[in-house]
């Protein structure tokens, strides 16, 4: 993994996943403590929590990160009236249900970051190209697709409208984290903190990095989230 850049002569390199759940999500499992501890096995610097509206993980995330030295970035994955959005570095999750762009708007005000996870995926509440406005950057690399195809679609996309790509794993399982990621240039004399990370991609100085899911790990994660969301609703 390319992160953990020390050089004090110029900027150093982290390694971010910007895109990971936990069981603060209706269609996730997974501990907090699993988030980090396999985020430290795979060298991350730092993972930002996005839970589906809400962010029920963070008080514990932030207790216990210094034990695994990996930083956490406060997030929520928002479910807008024209898809999803990560809002990042937020600590209060957005209202629902709003125009994605109106939702972005209230997000940068607050001094977060909007970001357009799986854009143009429908079936997974991707936002489309009309909604897509007001952000800051866009997921061009997420690891939870079979083909690839979508994610070249949203790096030709970013390119050519000018928004910095970022990669996440959209881990739903321990053994996701880290699958895609964000390699994020910063300050040399800067801290791994949360302002210098989105400093760093509102910047546009991102590269998203990562490998795609196995069919196998692909049909686990649906049949785990049908699962789930079936018992949300007994």
């Amino acid at each position: 993994m390319s992160g953990r850049t020390r050089d004090s002569r110029g900027p150093r390199t982290l390694a971010v996943d910007l895109h990971v759940h936990t069981d603060a999500s209706y269609d996730c499992e997974m501990s907090v403590e699993a988030v980090l501890s396999r985020a430290a096995s795979v060298g991350l610097d730092a993972v930002a929590l996005t839970d589906h509206d809400s962010v029920g993980s963070l008080p514990r995330a932030f207790d216990i990160a210094h034990e695994y030295g990996v930083r956490v970035v406060p997030g929520v994955e928002v479910s807008t009236a024209d898809g999803h959005l990560l809002a990042l570095g937020v600590d209060d999750p957005p209202a629902t249900g709003r125009p994605l762009p109106e939702t972005a708007r209230a997000v940068r005000e607050s001094g977060g970051l909007a970001v357009v996870p799986h854009p143009f995926q429908t079936f997974r509440h991707g936002a489309s190209r009309r909604a897509i406005r007001d952000v800051d950057a866009v997921e061009v690399y997420n690891a939870h697709t079979l083909t690839g195809f979508r994610n070249g679609q949203a790096r030709r996309y970013a390119r050519r409208q000018g928004f910095p790509g970022t990669g996440g794993s959209d881990a739903h399982r321990p053994a996701l984290v880290g699958r895609a990621y964000t390699t994020v240039s910063v300050e040399a004399d800067g801290g791994v903190t949360t302002d210098a990370i989105l400093d760093g991609i509102r910047a546009g100085r991102t590269v998203a990095r990562g490998t795609r899911t196995t069919a196998r790990q692909y049909l686990r994660k649906y049949a785990l989230n049908a699962r789930l969301k079936t018992a949300s609703f007994l």
